[in-house]
């Protein structure tokens, strides 16, 4: 039994096994841990500051609150919700940029980047969910108070 060559499959061959090799050097290639304790230290830094901005305008929101009753409680409930959201958002920003940093290959950084992405879609999908369900109520809650508002001034003029 005799195997014939192609020769023009194995010219192409050999034309990508360069291309090749270095795609497959480059998934396994590791990442400096220079860059790694950098990048950590940098993420480090933002989140001790997200955290000092989110403490400031804790104050500042409770500050609103104080001084204000009634409608404003719930815009600054409303507001303060906005707030933990974007702080949470930006804690896990930064976990998220210092596990990558922890990845010692680009197929590990890919494998979390991947985790991160899906953890943040249950997040989104949740938030929606609660936003929806709160809507709803202040929804249900105005009708309320208008029918009640209602129910009075009809019940002056009969």
């Amino acid at each position: 039994m005799t195997t014939e060559t192609n020769p023009v499959l194995d010219s192409v061959k050999q034309a990508f096994a360069p291309v090749t090799e270095a795609f497959t050097k480059l998934q396994n290639m590791e990442v400096p841990e220079a860059a790694r304790e950098f990048v950590k230290k940098q993420a480090e830094t933002a989140k001790t500051r997200a955290a000092d901005a989110y403490a400031g305008s804790e104050k500042l929101t409770a500050a609103i609150e104080s001084a204000v009753a009634g409608s404003v409680t719930e815009t600054a409930k409303i507001s303060r919700n906005i707030q933990q959201a974007i702080y949470q958002d930006a804690e896990a920003f930064f976990s998220g940029i210092d596990k990558l940093a922890s990845a010692k290959s680009f197929s590990e950084a890919a494998q979390i980047q991947s985790e991160l992405v899906r953890a943040r879609g249950e997040v989104l999908v949740s938030r929606a969910k609660a936003t929806s369900e709160y809507l709803g109520k202040l929804v249900a809650d105005g009708a309320k108070n208008a029918q009640d508002n209602f129910a009075k001034v009809y019940g002056k003029t009969a």
